[in-house]
């Protein structure tokens, strides 16, 4: 017999009872149906994650300084001054597995803008490096500022589709002056919208302004800010207020001084060294595949920068963001496999149920099977027509699955608003399935028919 005559007498005859048929095969619909359906919110949540810890930056290394500690004290992270914004310049000049790097000044302060204000989540001093670190490069309306607004602490600002909305009613604020700790900042841009990060922040509710800017000007910093310049006056270390800073004045006009103003020689023996401008932490975007060869580069080039001796503590720290991320879809995708191997379940019951009625269908038809080896069918033949009948029901039942998936999913993205994402390895893993499915639980009736003596079998009652 041809396989195209076989498989017309196992079509012809699951047709014989189509209620039978469509009930076998309804363990094996839930299954398919469940595996394409959890396959796609897995798929689809890995997708938003991913897409969520681009918005935050795509393999961004944060550097932050170290710990400063006194008497067995700790002083908490950050509380050294070691980062600089040259620093930032070595890291992105020296390092080839690093993209970009860009230094940061944080500020938490009241934005105004005419009668209206508001206190933005984040205010960031950094340079127009910063977007393509954290990949951050199209502008929603005008332009970024430059390095020359950076050098010359331009008062210039880029501001978040939260702060249009707050202080400017959703009109364009190009070109409108704000005022952050009463210093008239400019607006040169807007940013693209990113929404919250993975911990549910809005990044959209920030300021980004040169760091030169947030430093000298709205922290009221100088360049010596953390320093006492060898010829300060008693008067002003008398004030108790550190050298440089807007509130550094003589509290006490005419009073003596509490210590005794060096002479020259003095300083030339006994010489104080001016403080660098600090920078609050350093923003790295490595290159893809190469983060832990970008920390290892970056811990050398500020090893080397800040003159520690060999046995000396790193005075800085650097967070690997991307290990939060493949912690996260790792998670997801523990989860999407503990779910796909529940909906597995329902296909191991659907085999079992298409093995139990295929043998129930083998009993009753013991007659027609010795009547067929009788007049010459082998038992090649009864097992290939068995084992199609089976076969043929599973890939029905994937075929009506994956329909039921298919729509499963969009009824969930429409109704649950969860994000879908149509997985083409699961719609060809839900067909190969279903027919290995009938292969191997059709087998044994299949063979077991193929084996009747069929003098028995015209003898069956």
């Amino acid at each position: 017999m041809t396989a195209l005559r076989t498989f017309a007498i196992a079509t012809r005859a699951l047709r014989r009872n189509v209620t039978r048929s469509a009930l076998t095969i309804l363990g094996i619909v839930i299954g398919i149906a469940a595996v394409i359906i959890m396959m796609e919110i897995g798929k689809g949540s890995s997708g938003a994650i991913r897409k969520t810890i681009e918005s935050m930056g795509a393999n961004n290394l944060l550097i932050m300084p170290g710990t400063a500690s006194s008497g067995g004290v700790t002083f908490g992270a950050g509380s050294t001054l070691t980062m600089t914004a040259e620093d930032a310049a070595a890291i992105e000049r020296e390092c080839d597995a690093v993209v970009g790097a860009a230094p940061v000044m944080r500020v938490r302060s009241q934005v105004v803008y005419q009668e209206r204000n508001w206190v933005p989540s984040f205010i960031y001093g950094t340079t127009p490096r910063y977007l393509d670190v954290r990949g951050w490069t199209n502008m929603a309306d005008g332009d970024m500022f430059t390095d020359a607004d950076v050098r010359n602490a331009g008062r210039v600002c880029v501001v978040g589709k939260t702060i249009v909305r707050e202080l400017f009613q959703g009109l364009s604020p190009v070109g409108k002056e704000v005022r952050i700790q009463n210093v008239g900042m400019k607006v040169v841009g807007v940013l693209s919208s990113k929404g919250a990060n993975t911990f549910g922040m809005d990044q959209d509710d920030v300021i980004i302004a040169p760091w030169t800017t947030v430093k000298y000007r709205i922290t009221s910093s100088s360049a010596g800010a953390n320093s006492q310049p060898a010829n300060s006056s008693a008067s002003t270390q008398a004030s108790g207020t550190s050298g440089g800073t807007a509130g550094s004045k003589n509290v006490y006009p005419g009073a003596a001084g509490l210590y005794p103003v060096p002479s020259a020689q003095q300083q030339q023996n006994m010489p104080v060294t001016v403080r660098f401008a600090n920078i609050d932490q350093i923003q790295v975007s490595a290159r893809a595949g190469r983060s832990k060869e970008a920390i290892e580069q970056i811990t050398a080039v500020l090893r080397e920068r800040h003159h520690l001796r060999a046995d000396d503590p790193n005075d800085f720290s650097i967070r690997d963001m991307s290990e939060m991320a493949a912690g996260l879809q790792s998670t997801t995708a523990m989860m999407t496999n503990l779910l796909l191997s529940v909906a597995l379940i329902s296909l191991v019951v659907g085999g079992v149920g298409i093995m139990n009625i295929m043998l129930v269908s083998v009993t009753e038809r013991t007659k027609e099977i010795g009547l067929r080896m009788a007049v010459g069918a082998r038992g090649k033949d009864i097992l290939t027509q068995f084992l199609l009948e089976a076969t043929v029901l599973c890939l029905a039942g994937g075929i009506i699955g994956l329909a039921l998936g298919r729509g499963g999913g969009m009824l969930v993205k429409r109704v649950m608003k969860w994000p879908i994402e149509p997985s083409m390895e699961a719609i060809v893993a839900s067909i190969a399935v279903s027919a290995m499915v009938g292969i191997v639980f059709g087998f044994y009736p299949a063979w077991k028919a193929s084996r009747m003596d069929p003098i028995e079998a015209l003898r069956y009652e």
